[in-house]
């Protein structure tokens, strides 16, 4: 089943993910394996985290079935997502429509973000 419209909020820690369309919205919950407060190596050291590829693998999974992607977040994991789906899941790449900074929305709002997003976007095409 092909879904056409997905937002996914991720930080370090989780990403949410909503599949949408007029009538019907699902949510997935993909969390990372271990929190930035667990990482007690070199990365600690020089103030940069290692890259949770087993969770931005899952978070790109999880976005397979998608036509459009919009990516968003407060902090630095929806980059590196990218990152991690341009080295490693490249088919899913030009599905990505567009990539925000959002803080922490409720779930509510992060969908009426989504379709206004969405909206605006298919009126440019």
């Amino acid at each position: 089943m092909s879904i056409h419209h997905t937002v996914v909020w991720l930080d370090h820690r989780e990403a949410k993910v909503f599949h949408f369309d007029a009538d019907n919205i699902s949510e997935t919950d993909v969390h990372a394996l271990a929190t930035p407060a667990h990482l007690h190596n070199r990365a600690a050291v020089s103030g940069r985290r290692e890259e949770d590829s087993h969770y931005y693998h899952e978070v790109a999974a999880s976005l397979a079935a998608s036509a459009e992607v919009l990516v968003v977040g407060p902090s630095t994991a929806k980059l590196e997502l990218i990152r991690h789906i341009h080295r490693h899941d490249q088919a899913l790449e030009p599905r990505i429509v567009g990539i925000e900074t959002v803080d922490h929305p409720t779930d509510g709002q992060l969908v009426a973000y989504a379709k206004k997003y969405f909206r605006a976007a298919d009126r440019l095409r």
